[in-house]
């Protein structure tokens, strides 16, 4: 990490406070440590097209059984069921949302429930032909993996050949009501950590939102050290060693600090959970593809909730057993804690 520069704090809005902050007395999920959840991530399916090396490994079959998958009707009825309880925001994820059939029949579901905002992220591969349908589902933003800008880079990183078909989906999303679309890059050292400028160029032609993430240890493979990390310290002096950023409002629940160019179009993001984390006013939990509670993204354990559902418990039940799992929310990931030691699960197992 830089010792010489720091990332200026963006411009908090008071008036976001009520939608993310541990003060909101009326929302019904609340954690031990006061933090209101409003959050909520959905693993549709484990299943990936792409191996990205911070993510997946390269084997090929280490997946979890189908039948072991929640299917539509049930992913549809735990959603709900927090809604009802206080969940406001939904963001689907897998593995790759967008291989699993069903997808877009299950935005349309989330979209008849009360929420405010409806996101997905996935890598592209699938985008510029769904695109069209997504909207018309009801999908409100849509983040896309894009690690590197060079072709032969991009398929040693993914382990695909799919560099056309993303810029062709990030072309689409632009082009729909999706804009401004966000484009996620996972820095990694030695890796693509020299695209930094190059990537800020991107959103620059194309006016979107650049999403700078450090690289954290959730790598199926186990290769993460502390060394791979690209701070967002470093991608912040880099960037502003050649264009003026401003800062841009916040809420206490977001997971990037945003700032737009001063001089023309583009905003960058910067997601620093392993130099600077965000775990005071987390508001999210996780449900895997397989009906797992995660209170946080490193968590050492599972909550099964799939049980339940096939069990034929009530709704209540079910809403007494998440809030009590959700009372016992971590403070922290303690990713910078000696004793840390990273969860048993890789990110395409959790959901992003």
């Amino acid at each position: 990490m830089s010792t010489t520069t720091r990332i200026p704090d963006p411009i908090f809005v008071p008036g976001e406070m009520a939608r993310s902050s541990p003060v909101e007395s009326h929302a019904a999920l609340v954690d031990g440590f006061g933090r209101a959840i409003t959050d909520l991530r959905i693993s549709v399916t484990d299943r990936c097209n792409f191996r990205c090396v911070y993510c997946r490994s390269a084997d090929l079959e280490n997946h979890v059984a189908e039948d072991h998958l929640l299917r539509w009707d049930e992913l549809a009825r735990l959603a709900s069921i927090l809604v009802g309880m206080g969940i406001r925001k939904i963001r689907v994820t897998g593995g790759e949302p967008l291989v699993r059939p069903g997808i877009v029949e299950f935005i349309s579901r989330l979209r008849a429930l009360c929420i405010t905002d409806l996101a997905m992220t996935t890598n592209g591969h699938l985008l510029a032909v769904r695109c069209d349908a997504l909207v018309a589902a009801g999908l409100d933003r849509i983040n896309i993996s894009l690690d590197s800008l060079d072709r032969a880079k991009f398929e040693e990183i993914t382990r695909t050949q799919s560099f056309d078909r993303v810029l062709a989906g990030i072309d689409a999303a632009q082009a729909s009501a999706l804009r401004p679309v966000k484009v996620n890059a996972v820095l990694v050292r030695g890796i693509n950590d020299d695209e930094v400028e190059a990537f800020a160029e991107f959103a620059r032609d194309r006016d979107l939102v650049m999403r700078f993430i450090e690289f954290m240890p959730l790598d199926a493979d186990r290769h993460w050290h502390r060394g791979l990390v690209v701070t967002a310290d470093e991608v912040y002096r880099r960037i502003t060693a050649r264009w003026e950023l401003e800062a841009l409002p916040y809420s206490l629940g977001e997971t990037a600090r945003r700032y737009r160019f001063a001089d023309g179009r583009g905003e960058i993001g910067l997601v620093s959970p392993v130099s600077q984390p965000f775990c005071g006013h987390c508001s999210r939990i996780r449900l895997t593809a397989d009906g797992k509670l995660r209170t946080c993204l490193f968590s050492r354990e599972d909550h099964d909730l799939r049980s339940l559902l096939r069990d034929g418990a009530d709704d209540a039940t079910i809403a007494d057993h998440i809030r009590d799992i959700v009372h016992h929310k971590e403070r922290s990931h303690r990713i910078n804690e000696p004793d840390f030691a990273p969860p048993s699960r890789s990110m395409v197992f959790i959901g992003g």
